[in-house]
């Protein structure tokens, strides 16, 4: 972690050095000189986060690197902030600044120098310390080595788990064997992909191990791969264990082969054997490059099984045919079975005491059904005899995850997806420890806060967005974060954290002064960390020693008043580059905000405020503001000074679903558009020249306008032509009887993926056909009179259809196309009696709501062919409509394919949900 924390500083004093070249030249030698010992520092760092330290010497030396590194760090904001309070006072004031305060900067300057050289020489006296002392990487530390050994030795121990003691795994085991065992005759590899713990290895074991499998295949051949793999290795392993497999004797000079001889020798023995490899614990695709070579394909039906916990090896096709199986968290009834086995072992049927259900139940949801913990804490458990004992643990699991080696294995086995993270991936993961337990967290609100972080590298030709937005891919795919919900083009919409994972990214913030959760439950004396989030706070927040160092504050707390959220506060955050107050219940923002010059990312979504202050523009740095959901009506003139600005989101929600106004747009003066640096601008008033100036923001991604008008037409399609980035655009009509602007020839939309028109349309918009990029389209209260089916059923990427009172005609017939639709949403149609979906049409439908929908006669026709629909929602419908597919119903045989059907209905004056399926 160390290093990972003075390459970012590297990056950072660099980017000071390109973008505030007046301001820092008068100690550039000073900045130079530490800028060249952290990178040496780095050299030496790279092998302490490869060797787990643990003697108390090379902790010792690690924490004083990071440390240094922190305190260069201050000097160069602290110096930064010196520099911008004297060049951001008034004309006069930085004259009177040159003549009687020119001896007191100086002074200031060379004060920092001097910070600056005295930690150069700590940096430069390091290694001359270790030396004398004999501090350095020694024989006797815990390596990632030892941590793969521990991990191999577990997942050999996979083969010995009893049956009775498996849990969830049946059903499992037979998809796979009915994969090996199939008539198929071309090679299959099958992929088994899963977190860390969520046990892979245990149900290819149990799979492997079956009678009926290996009777199945002439040999077979276990290799556990890990991270330190060599390539010859694994060739020699499998030559020797589809001997031992027949019971052979295998080439005495094995040992001694090149690895073309070893090629050799096992392409000869699989030349007519049908073969079953298990690859264990992958964790890079280009392992089966580097050994597909001596698994040729001989159409005899052999079979390789992958487990990873990677998604992009597992849905790798190999080059094969291929198969993925997504190990799936046990169910609650699973999970509570196998914790009672572990935990109440000596209890007669291995049941739960009455007085401990509340408890064990808690513990069990912490693991949220992954197997290895499960099993490992119940085992700890089954130790703890009394009722005070099982709460000290649950109070303190995250402690008992580093000191108790009863937990050691679930500790070893996470810690090597983290340890395998680069450096960046590193602080982005454990930045999400922040949010609270169980918290369901927006990609874009992730990415942006990373990005203000600094943790975002800089990648020539992409967008911050687009890098952090990898970064997310990433650790999805590495198992690192859980994807909760995806938008239309499958990227991860909502992500949240295992809770085991969680607590353990927790433990490591804390020890490497990253961050730190405060909930209430106990005094803060020092909190001299880099972020601070907030969950919980009963009265006033009190000044604490070590704010100033704070970067970030996330407030959780959404009691906390304005009162507790004071000037005071904030003035001890001097240098925040990070402020989120989503829902807190604040009314005014305190004026001490627009001093904070660090400030990168503002979040004042939910909040209560009304108004921003004339000087918010003094926060230059200033790259993401979000005040959507406020009072917010206008924007103050001094917002467009804030010239680094990239994201504004600002509409306020003012209706349902169904109603014509679902929100409002914010006032701005005209002038927010000359800011260059736009990514995104959420939704804003259209008023005066607004309209044809926006045109000006050339790098917009996405745009949303409100109070449009039919007369805008041609000043509208002129910025859009402008806009050659455009992924997202929303346009608002002024009122319901307003006539949208989308008559006129579209310019070429190439990029635009979401579009959102809300009011009144004329006729069919015949560009909709030419939108090939669009993955959601939303029209809201069109009223159209002609059938808008036709123009976007052939739109190769739609996946994702909403249409709100969108149509006046009494048939409503999906006949063609819509091939990657997978939400369709059909609302507020007061004129529709039939609704037909032809057989062929959506056959990847998984969702599919109706609502409002008062002139219906039956229920929509076709049902019977979206063979992939997983839920269906009813809202509002007439009796007759839902009656026949209840359970003895005539059209009940419809429906019986899903999963899930929602009816929702209105009785006493209250709504009833009820599930028909």
């Amino acid at each position: 972690m160390a290093s990972c924390v003075t390459d970012l500083l590297i990056g950072k004093i660099v980017a000071i050095l390109e973008n505030e070249g007046t301001t820092i030249s008068s100690i550039r030698d000073e900045v130079d000189s530490i800028k060249e010992e952290l990178r040496s520092m780095k050299a030496f760092l790279v092998d302490a986060e490869a060797d787990t330290a643990k003697t108390e010497g090379e902790k010792l030396w690690v924490e004083s690197i990071r440390n240094l590194a922190y305190d260069v760090e201050d000097i160069i904001d602290e110096f930064m902030y010196h520099m911008y309070e004297k060049q951001s006072g008034s004309r006069l004031s930085r004259r009177l600044h040159k003549t009687i305060c020119f001896p007191k900067c100086f002074w200031f300057r060379r004060k920092t120098a001097k910070r600056l050289q005295k930690i150069t020489k700590k940096i430069k006296d390091i290694p001359e310390r270790n030396q004398r002392y004999g501090v350095g990487l020694v024989a006797g530390a815990t390596t990632s080595e030892d941590i793969h050994k521990l991990v191999q030795n577990q997942a050999e121990s996979s083969f010995f788990i009893m049956e009775d003691e498996l849990v969830g795994i049946e059903g499992k085991k037979q998809i796979l064997m009915g994969w090996l065992m199939d008539e198929e005759q071309h090679q299959t590899v099958i992929s088994v992909v899963g977190m860390g713990g969520s046990g892979k290895t245990t149900l290819v074991a149990k799979t492997f191990n079956n009678e009926r499998v290996k009777r199945h295949f002439d040999c077979y051949a276990w290799i556990i791969v890990s991270q330190t793999y060599a390539a010859v290795d694994l060739i020699r392993s499998l030559i020797m264990e589809f001997h031992k497999s027949r019971k052979e004797d295998f080439p005495a000079n094995l040992n001694a082969m090149s690895r073309k001889e070893l090629l050799e020798l096992l392409v000869n023995y699989l030349e007519s054997n049908k073969y079953l490899v298990v690859l264990d614990d992958v964790w890079d695709i280009k392992v089966w490059r580097e050994i597909k070579v001596s698994l040729q394909e001989r159409q005899l039906g052999s079979r390789i099984i992958v487990t990873t916990r990677k998604e992009d090896v597992a849905s790798n096709s190999f080059g094969v045919r291929s198969h993925v199986h997504h190990i799936q968290p046990l169910l609650k009834n699973e999970a509570w079975v196998l914790f009672c086995k572990k935990a109440f072992s000596s209890n007669e049927h291995k049941t739960c005491p009455p007085d401990f259900v509340s408890l064990a139940c808690q513990l069990v949801e912490k693991c949220e059904g992954l197997p290895l913990a499960i099993v490992a804490l119940g085992g700890l458990m089954s130790s703890k005899k009394s009722l005070d004992q099982w709460q000290q643990v649950y109070n303190s699991l995250n402690w008992h995850l580093d000191n108790n080696s009863l937990l050691d294995p679930v500790k070893n086995i996470l810690l090597l997806s983290f340890n395998d993270l680069p450096s960046q991936l590193k602080h982005c993961f454990l930045y999400c420890s922040l949010f609270p337990e169980d918290f369901v967290i927006r990609r874009k609100r992730l990415i942006r806060l990373w990005i203000a972080e600094g943790f975002v590298e800089h990648v020539k030709g992409i967008t911050p967005e687009e890098v952090g937005d990898g970064y997310l891919w990433e650790l999805c795919f590495r198992s690192m974060l859980q994807v909760v919900k995806r938008n239309g083009t499958g990227r991860p919409r909502k992500v949240k954290m295992h809770d085991l994972m969680r607590e353990l990214a927790l433990s490591t913030a804390k020890k490497e002064k990253f961050g730190l959760i405060y909930d209430g439950r106990e005094g803060m004396e020092d909190i001299s960390t880099r972020r601070l989030s907030i969950h919980k706070m009963e009265g006033e927040i009190k000044s604490w020693p070590g704010m100033s160092k704070n970067r970030s504050l996330l407030v959780f707390g959404t009691d906390m008043s304005s009162l507790s959220f004071s000037n005071a506060l904030v003035s001890q955050f001097k240098l925040l580059r990070t402020l989120d107050l989503e829902d807190v219940q604040i009314d005014k923002l305190p004026d001490a905000v627009v001093y904070l010059f660090n400030l990168r990312y503002l979040n004042l979504k939910g909040t209560l405020i009304e108004e921003l202050p004339e000087s918010i523009g003094r926060l230059r740095n200033l790259q993401f503001l979000k005040i959507e959901e406020t009072k917010i009506e206008a924007l103050p003139e001094g917002i467009a000074k804030l010239l680094n600005l990239r994201h504004l989101s600002m509409f306020r929600l003012t209706g349902t679903n169904l109603d014509f106004k679902l929100y409002s747009g914010t006032k701005a003066p005209s002038y927010i558009c000359q800011l260059q640096k736009f990514q995104s601008l959420k939704t804003i008033e259209s008023e005066g020249d607004t309209i044809r100036l926006i045109g000006n923001m050339t790098q917009l991604r996405a745009i949303g306008i409100s109070n449009v008008k039919e007369r805008d037409e041609i000043g509208l399609w002129v910025s859009i032509k402008k806009l050659t980035q455009l992924q997202s655009l929303v346009l608002m009509a002024s009122n319901e009887d307003e006539i949208l602007p989308v008559k006129a020839q579209c310019p070429p939309l190439l990029h635009l993926r979401k579009l959102k028109l809300i009011g009144r349309l004329q006729n069919i918009i015949p560009w909709f056909s030419s939108l090939h990029s669009l993955t959601s389209l939303y029209l809201h209260w069109s009223r159209l009179e002609d059938d808008v089916l036709p123009q976007i059923e052939a739109l190769p990427n739609l996946t994702r259809l909403r249409l709100c009172n969108a149509y006046v005609g009494e048939e409503l017939c999906f006949r063609r196309g819509f091939v990657k639709l997978e939400r369709l949403y059909l609302l507020n149609f007061a004129s529709v009696k039939k609704i037909t979906i032809e057989n062929g049409v959506m056959p990847n439908l998984l969702n599919l709501w109706v609502e409002r929908c008062m002139e219906l006669k039956t229920m929509p026709l076709g049902f019977e062919y979206l063979s992939n629909l997983q839920s269906m929602g009813l809202a509002f419908l007439p009796v007759e409509v839902i009656k026949p597919i209840r359970k003895g119903g005539a059209d009940r045989s419809k429906v019986q394919h899903i999963p899930e059907i929602l009816h929702v209905f209105e009785q006493s004056s209250k709504q009833v949900y009820e599930n028909l399926a």
